[in-house]
């Protein structure tokens, strides 16, 4: 686990890798939950007999469901300093380069790719280069750039 006291602290590590998050498995209630909750019913996702005989022989998780695992697996690996509240800003790119397929487990790797003091009121904004990767696979199944600002 890797601990920020402060933000001056977060400011020296722009351009770093920070952490390595531990394994999630991407189960296929995680994927039924996120279909009822996203509204995205696709039989890709939710369909384990239909999906098996489609492209990737079993059901897959949502882009989305794995991106919106991200700030689950930050918390896992890294404590940013103390603040008031912390709030997702937004996103700069975000590709999904493979699929996860049901019972896979991923994890996150952050690099701090920029940190920027801001006032009124007094803040920190970080943006994240995140590479989300499968167990076993070759590629990342996601990358992204995460921008969160973190209130004093």
């Amino acid at each position: 686990m890797r601990e920020f006291e402060t933000f001056e602290d977060v400011l020296q590590c722009v351009g770093q890798e920070l952490a390595v998050s531990g394994w999630v498995v991407i189960t296929q209630e995680r994927i039924d939950q996120f279909a009822q909750a996203s509204g995205d019913h696709q039989w890709i996702h939710i369909d384990p007999k239909r999906a098996a005989q489609g492209p990737f022989k079993s059901t897959i998780a949502h882009g989305f469901l794995s991106l919106s695992l991200i700030p689950h697996l930050f918390e896992r690996c890294l404590t940013m300093p103390p603040s008031s509240m912390g709030i997702n800003y937004g996103l700069n790119k975000v590709r999904f380069t493979d699929v996860v397929e049901v019972n896979s487990s991923i994890r996150a790797k952050f690099t701090l790719a920029g940190a920027d003091l801001f006032k009124d009121p007094l803040g920190l904004q970080t943006v994240w280069d995140v590479e989300l990767s499968k167990e076993g696979g070759k590629k990342p199944v996601c990358v992204a750039q995460c921008v969160w600002r973190h209130y004093a």
